[in-house]
């Protein structure tokens, strides 16, 4: 018996690390590879894996499971960020997490007629997105990053929550207090138990990581040991005090352990998430390996309706109610509704209170484990595999810029493009310009611009704007020509350093500007083609005058516009390379360069009064 259990185990876990590395293949959540295996191997498959076949430690083993995963989550949990995110962010994880609580959980009563218990635990384990299935789908999907970070933070904070408010209402269901007092005092023992084991155990850690010298030698792998234990033991700790307190315990455990500042961090961090991979393997695998088709198709109509109002009823009225404002746009409220697949603490945590109840309660472990199951199914492969499809049809992925040369101009123009939610990547061969980049938060590729090796790795190929912003005409001209003749890109924006370069940019079919007009704010408005500045560029309506002639040296802005045709603008003043800002007290001088828009004929006139030879 022990030895085809150890065969069990090997085949389970070899075809998680199988269903891992498809997944990272095809950038794609793991969750279809594992649901098939466990399918597979499961009692509709060739039965290699039933209910029997672990006994009476199936239930801890898959309760020891469920906390080492959320011990990861809460882990990952960081409050100081969660305490900055905008308020739709906290609106997902309060208001929206409320909604999709409450309207789950009514709908799986009406439709599938299950009990109150069995339904409102189906509701909170269903406010879970998750992280491990969200995170493969933006690998691929690159949504603007204010969206990505919504989706993200919600996924890492309803992993934890949902698990907790599952674990409270089995607690509520399971207490056979018929006295209210008395529930209450056995409901909040319980949790107590579960939070105060967690914190004594996260805080003997905390002090033998910062205050003890491990070994000089292996400190790292002991530090990773050390909060592995710490998860398994609070589990066991309080599971020994009371049932179900070990996931409270494990995820307190984590939360505080996640938010303090640890020796060798991202070792441990590397550790936790490899050692999670596994364990989450596992657990799907074992949930596919309990449900019987006859299970689901009992389900019937109900769970179809389930499956309905959850992804196209209650899923976008959270988004929208808790969303609201104008910082996403109707699009991109429209991706989060429907790019929110379900994951792996619905499935863990439903595979453990499905085991618990199976003997009292057959019916209620089947309509639990299989509507949760249902859900995952569909909205992982439907959702999780039409994201890309979604967000191409919303116009959510935003335009790939590539600009080349991370000095002062490239840098501001990467500003412009990051605040219009463009997707910005720099290349820059200067180790000083990079690491300033670098510091600014862009993504930065070292590497020279005009080598076609280099290009491919900032990827052109998928870039709708390349700009030339360096300091060198040569080398300018030389990424153009790269950009159009060789990677097809359609929109190239060249600085020009020289004016009398002009024409040959012109000539191979860029944009050019002065490198005064580079460095101004209008250069963004070169992507939209229905914007004002575009149609001045057409007509050739935005042009530089040198200030040379007495006229106008010690004239201030505001009278030398008083001057000016009434459709032509002064839209900036550059001095010494910058862009200045004027009050009444600023006059012009030699040399300064004038920015003018307005209609060509009307400018030429104006240029002709002030002649710079």
């Amino acid at each position: 018996m022990s030895s085809s259990i150890l065969q069990i185990f090997a085949i389970v876990i070899g075809l998680g690390v199988a269903a891992q590395v498809l997944a990272d293949r095809f950038q794609v959540p793991s969750v279809p590879f594992l649901i098939i295996a466990g399918i597979a191997i499961g009692p509709e498959g060739l039965g290699l894996l039933t209910r029997e076949t672990f006994g009476g430690a199936l239930t801890p083993i898959v309760g020891l499971s469920v906390s080492i995963i959320i011990f990861e989550g809460a882990f990952n949990l960081n409050t100081t960020k969660l305490r900055q995110a905008p308020s739709e962010t906290l609106g997902l994880i309060t208001i929206g997490a409320i909604i999709a609580f409450v309207g789950t959980a009514v709908v799986v009563h009406i439709a599938v007629g299950a009990l109150w218990g069995v339904s409102l635990l189906v509701g909170a384990l269903l406010v879970a997105t998750g992280p491990t299935v969200i995170r493969p789908i933006l690998s691929v999907v690159h949504v603007r990053e204010r969206v990505a970070a919504t989706l993200e933070t919600e996924g890492v904070v309803n992993d934890v929550t949902a698990a907790i408010l599952a674990v409270a209402i089995y607690e509520a269901v399971t207490l056979q207090e018929t006295d209210f007092t008395a529930f209450l005092r056995a409901f909040f023992s319980r949790l107590g138990i579960g939070v105060l084991i967690g914190c004594v155990v996260g805080l003997c850690v905390w002090y033998v990581l910062k205050h003890i010298d491990l070994s000089p030698r292996n400190a790292p792998q002991y530090s990773r040991l050390l909060v592995l234990a710490s998860a398994v033991v609070a589990h066991a700790s309080a599971e020994t005090f009371s049932g179900e307190a070990g996931i409270v315990a494990a995820a307190t455990v984590g939360l505080l352990l996640g938010n303090t500042d640890l020796p060798y961090e991202a070792n441990i961090a590397e550790f936790k998430d490899d050692l999670t991979l596994l364990v989450l393997s596992f657990i799907f695998i074992m949930l596919a390996s309990l449900i019987d088709f006859d299970s689901l198709e009992a389900l019937g109509v109900g769970g179809l309706i389930v499956i309905l109002a959850v992804v196209f009823v209650i899923r976008p009225l959270l988004v929208f109610v808790s969303a609201r404002g104008d910082r996403f746009t109707l699009h991109e409220k429209l991706f989060m509704s429907f790019v929110a697949p379900r994951g792996i603490i619905p499935a863990s945590v439903a595979t453990l209170f499905a085991l618990r109840i199976q003997e009292v309660r057959p019916i209620s472990a089947t309509r639990l484990a299989g509507t949760v199951f249902l859900v995952i199914l569909v909205t992982v492969v439907f959702e999780g595999g039409f994201a890309r499809h979604i967000a191409e049809y919303l116009d959510v992925i935003p335009q790939r810029v590539i600009i080349i040369g991370g000095g002062s101009v490239g840098r501001t123009l990467a500003e412009r493009y990051v605040e219009d939610g463009q997707r910005v990547e720099i290349v820059e061969s200067d180790r000083k310009q990079l690491e300033a980049a670098r510091d600014a938060g862009f993504i930065v590729h070292a590497g020279d611009g005009t080598d076609p090796d280099v290009l491919p790795a900032a990827g052109i190929r998928n870039a709708k704007l390349l700009v030339a912003a360096t300091d060198d005409d040569e080398a300018n001209l030389r990424i153009a020509e790269l950009a159009i003749e060789t990677f097809n890109i359609t929109s190239v924006i060249a600085r020009v350093n020289m004016r009398e370069n002009t024409e040959q940019f012109e000539r191979l079919g860029a944009e050019t500007l002065p490198t005064s007009l580079t460095e101004a704010w209008a250069v963004g408005d070169l992507t939209d083609e229905t914007s004002w500045i575009v149609q001045f560029l057409r007509s050739r309506a935005i042009r530089e005058l040198v200030v040379k002639t007495p006229d106008l040296i010690g004239v201030t802005p505001d009278e030398f516009e008083a001057t000016l045709p009434q459709n032509t603008i002064l839209a900036a003043v550059v001095r010494d390379g910058e862009i200045k800002s004027w009050n009444s007290s600023f006059t012009f001088e030699r040399n300064d360069s004038l920015i003018l828009l307005g209609w060509e004929d009307e400018i030429q006139r104006v240029i002709d009064q002030y002649p710079t030879q």
